[in-house]
């Protein structure tokens, strides 16, 4: 909830010349405190973004008070001396030991050739097949000089259900919250048109009014040994003017490509089946044949052109896949853990690494884990993989206190990627509960000598019981004892109290209030006063050599 207090002080001053605004504007730019203001803010994920905080979360609070001044001053630029802001922040006090040893694993993904050489026909493991077992010889035939401890992601697939021969991917991009790998060039503008989403990559020449024309080019793409090959493309076309320049937006392939784009050859794809109409729902194209790419190293780009604001559209592209004539059929993607140790790699126990299977069985709806496999700010791993251990791996680990680490896939809104992450989860009479790895905390920053700056500063309100406490406390004291009265019958101070004094028992008091308060502690004190009426004002202290004393 916000609180905000704004007072605007313009002394009476008479303005002479012909700009007399300007006089008023210089006026209220040279009067201390002109705008004072109180807030409590909780930083959002956007507010990450805007820090460059990938993982929503400040690693130190030193942290925090180095970036949040420069955010404060954007957020509030005409708040000055006395404001205070009241940020709520999430603190990153560590992941538990170990995790990192896997979210920072190098992975090696499975090949066609691997699957042939473990002895299947297919493009991924049998249902009937341990993968876990076959691993291992891959690994010792493709990792060269492994080290001791060196720990590997085996990143593969597993069919569901017994293959049928058919049409099956070789090469296939998702784009599930990254480029995959895919590298941007421009070839005229600035605007930066190639973006990726969270299940799309997406060419849009939005907001830029100027020309653009962009690049985005995937890695090699090494076809040797492959025949009959096939492409496909799930894509869509939406906020084009009509008429729309189709030619604007082009898919191409090159042989010769060796980084930059204007140098090379580029054959542009035209599928039969595409976008021709205003519509965010995708369009797959037919099997587009690509036999005359047989057998070769090619880059495939995706070329996006706007002319102005004249000319533009938002095009995104779902996934493209290379297929050719194998075995097909459902499957999942999984990944295992395996450490070199002793010569030979095997297989770590305690740590699991979720599949697409599992993500699905979290929910495939909008906002849930299945819809594009990742966790996410608004689907947090820590609301559904306890409840997903709990119900799959309810006892597997024993008793309160087994621990095991999941490994898990999310994507951040701050750096518009997918990120490996993962986290630690114990069981606790008889359910898995996760490590705490952020807290919520907060931080308060003052406006002081026109900069923001770190404030411990506590702002309090005299109850009657207040003034009782130094009445009562103050009445003994023969420089007192004549006017504290009015703090008895009447809960307030009034014009006999000169503000040495008030500074004075407002000390007392907080020796009361705050016992154990560090030096350096500030407070801001609240309270009534009658002189011809009665007013609020405010009073500071700060502990300065075991005293409150007039901050």
């Amino acid at each position: 909830m916000k609180k905000i207090i704004y007072l605007l002080v313009v002394l009476g001053t008479v303005f002479y010349g012909c700009n007399p605004m300007e006089d008023i504007n210089d006026t209220i730019d040279s009067s201390e405190s002109a705008v004072v203001g109180t807030d409590e803010y909780t930083l959002t994920d956007d507010d990450y973004a805007t820090l460059e905080l990938d993982f929503g979360s400040f690693d130190s609070e030193d942290q925090a008070k180095e970036l949040l001044p420069d955010f404060l001053s954007e957020m509030y630029p005409y708040w000055g001396e006395g404001s205070s802001v009241l940020i709520g922040y999430n603190l990153y006090i560590g992941a538990a030991e170990g995790v990192s040893d896997y979210t920072g694993a190098d992975v090696y993904t499975l090949t066609n050739a691997d699957y042939a050489f473990t002895g299947s026909d297919a493009f991924g493991f049998y249902p009937n097949v341990n993968a876990t077992n076959e691993i291992p010889d891959v690994l010792d035939s493709q990792i060269a000089s492994p080290t001791e401890g060196q720990i590997v992601l085996a990143s593969y697939k597993q069919y569901t259900e017994n293959p049928v021969v058919g049409l099956a991917d070789i090469v296939s991009y998702n784009f599930s919250g990254s480029l995959e790998g895919w590298t941007t060039q421009e070839e005229f503008g600035t605007f930066d048109v190639w973006t990726s989403g969270s299940g799309y990559v997406q060419g849009n020449g939005y907001p830029d009014t100027g020309d653009n024309k962009e690049w985005l080019v995937s890695p090699s793409i090494d076809l040797t040994g492959e025949t009959n090959l096939k492409l496909q493309i799930e894509q869509s076309i939406n906020y084009a003017p009509t008429p729309f320049d189709s030619s604007l937006l082009k898919v191409l392939v090159s042989t010769d490509y060796s980084g930059d784009v204007l140098t090379a050859t580029w054959t542009e794809i035209n599928f039969a089946t595409a976008p021709t109409s205003n519509s965010s729902s995708y369009i797959l194209s037919e099997d587009y044949d690509f036999s005359a790419y047989d057998g070769q190293t090619i880059n495939i780009a995706f070329s996006y052109e706007n002319i102005g604001t004249t000319n533009r559209a938002s095009w995104r592209i779902a996934s493209l896949a290379i297929k050719t004539l194998g075995a097909t059929g459902p499957t999942d993607s999984k990944g295992e853990y395996f450490m070199y140790s002793g010569g030979s790699w095997d297989a770590v126990e305690g740590v699991y690494y979720l599949s697409s299977s599992d993500y699905d069985s979290m929910g495939t709806a909008s906002g849930q884990p299945g819809q594009y496999n990742n966790f996410s700010s608004s689907a947090p791993a820590d609301s559904y993989v306890p409840t997903f251990l709990n119900l799959t791996v309810p006892f597997a680990y024993g008793q309160d206190d087994e621990e095991i680490i999941v490994i898990y896939k999310y994507y951040s809104s701050s750096c518009n990627c997918t990120q490996t992450r993962g986290n630690l989860y114990t069981m606790v009479e008889g359910s898995w509960t996760a490590h705490q790895t952020t807290i919520a905390t907060t931080l308060q920053f003052g406006f002081e000598d026109g900069i923001w700056v770190p404030d411990n500063t506590i702002r309090y309100t005299l109850t009657n019981a207040d003034y009782e406490y130094i009445g009562n406390t103050l009445s003994s004291d023969p420089e007192y004892s004549g006017i504290v009265g009015t703090l008895l019958n009447y809960h307030d101070y009034d014009y006999n109290w000169s503000e040495a004094q008030i500074i004075y028992s407002l000390g007392v008091f907080l020796d009361h209030l705050d016992p154990g308060a560090a030096e350096g502690q500030k407070y801001q004190i609240s309270y009534l006063k009658y002189d011809n009426g009665l007013s609020e004002l405010t009073a500071s202290l700060i502990k300065q050599d075991g005293e409150w004393i007039a901050n």
